[in-house]
């Protein structure tokens, strides 16, 4: 009798000793996610610069990093104190843990495999030059002057799928659709010109906040009216293909308002 209870004792001890364990973990898990989110709304909204955004991402990642293991220590030890309402808390601090870090090290991965480039468009030999959105590139690291064949050859290498896109139908028709797409796309719009087949905009990025500016050009052809697409970040040396997916979004959906304009590319 004397053993059953000292052992209920010893078990109860182990089970007190276990408890704060998880909850420490999933707390500390939480507390680096949320600072991870953090850190891109923050330069988003203004609060602070790109670079404190990524020194405060930095540290985030290595808290979870931390609070990962203390989750993984709180998941060994739940069944030994039999601590088995503990347990739910240890696996949810090791999964917010496993994402905080995990987002960060995608986007590094993706970056690293992409060429440090940062202007896109669908007309290496004559890109669509920017003109009413100097004015708000004006201090940006980035320069609106495009990089020339160097560019053009590491763009063909890594996203040889943006192209132009070819429409038949009228001119205004194409203008229209296109600034809907643009709108659509929660572009900020600079400038709409029908008269030069000319529309300037600014996007975007959800997390971060970062700012890349977009000109679209519509110019007559004998296949039809060409569309093309430059969209360039103000900020980075690379975009992790930030803009050229963008082209590709928009011609797409450009594509899909003018299902009977006979679209070749």
């Amino acid at each position: 009798m004397e053993l059953t209870e000292s052992a209920g004792r010893s078990q109860g001890r182990l089970r007190r000793a276990v408890c704060p364990v998880p909850r420490a973990g999933f707390a500390f898990a939480l507390l680096c996610a949320l600072a991870a989110l953090l850190a891109g709304l923050g330069h988003r909204f203004g609060w602070w610069g790109y670079g404190a955004g990524f020194l405060i991402l930095q540290w985030a990642v290595y808290g979870a990093l931390a609070a990962g293991a203390v989750s993984l220590v709180g998941v060994a030890l739940a069944p030994l104190g039999r601590a088995w309402g503990t347990f739910t808390w240890a696996l949810l601090g090791l999964a917010v843990a496993t994402a905080t870090v995990w987002i960060p090290w995608s986007h590094l991965q993706g970056a690293r495999a992409l060429p440090p480039i940062h202007d896109i468009t669908t007309d290496p030999a004559d890109p669509p030059r920017f003109e009413a959105v100097l004015a708000l590139r004006r201090g940006a690291p980035d320069s609106p002057v495009y990089g020339g064949p160097a560019v053009a050859a590491l763009q063909e290498r890594a996203y040889p799928g943006v192209r132009p896109a070819w429409f038949r139908a009228p001119e205004p028709t194409i203008f229209r659709a296109a600034l809907a797409t643009a709108r659509a796309m929660g572009w900020r719009i600079v400038a709409a010109r029908p008269a030069q087949g000319r529309i300037e905009a600014t996007a975007t990025t959800f997390w971060f906040g970062f700012r890349d500016d977009v000109v679209v050009r519509l110019r007559p052809t004998p296949r039809g009216i060409r569309v093309d697409l430059r969209s360039e970040s103000r900020v980075g040396r690379g975009d992790l293909g930030t803009n050229a997916h963008r082209i590709e979004t928009f011609l797409a959906r450009l594509r899909a308002r003018l299902p009977a304009a006979g679209v070749h590319s």
